[in-house]
């Protein structure tokens, strides 16, 4: 069972990595300071925490990176958010934590208050590199 899960973290970080390649090269200290639109420029670490935070919490049970399940795709969300602000990925990172319902129809995102405003931002900013 070990061996399948490691298998999918590797498919996954392969398929994710993939992704990563169109992100824009804007700093987080700037944008935060101006307040204005960014992609986060998540070195590799920043960008492996992010996709482990992910992994390791039950998000796979209802996103995918690019398949729509339960809720929407990791590719959708990040295109409704593509140069999402510093304000807006707090306010992404709350509804992690705090779940909600409303915003891609009415199906229920559970809570997950298990998780730090940090660890739910880095997922957030994980998320948005996953744009098509």
């Amino acid at each position: 069972m070990k061996k399948i899960g490691i298998i999918a973290l590797l498919a996954l970080s392969i398929v994710a990595c993939n992704n990563n390649a169109d992100t824009k090269k804007e700093t987080k200290e700037g944008a935060e300071k101006s307040n204005e639109s960014y992609t986060p420029n998540l070195s590799e670490a920043d960008y492996q925490e992010g996709l482990l935070l992910v992994s390791k919490s039950d998000c796979f049970t209802c996103h995918k990176i690019s398949d729509r399940i339960v809720g929407p795709s990791y590719s959708e969300v990040a295109e409704r958010y593509a140069g999402a602000n510093s304000d807006t990925i707090a306010s992404l990172a709350q509804k992690i934590i705090k779940g909600g319902s409303g915003v891609w129809g009415e199906q229920l995102m559970n809570p997950h208050p298990q998780v730090s405003q940090a660890d739910a931002e880095m997922m957030v900013k994980y998320i948005l590199l996953l744009k098509k």
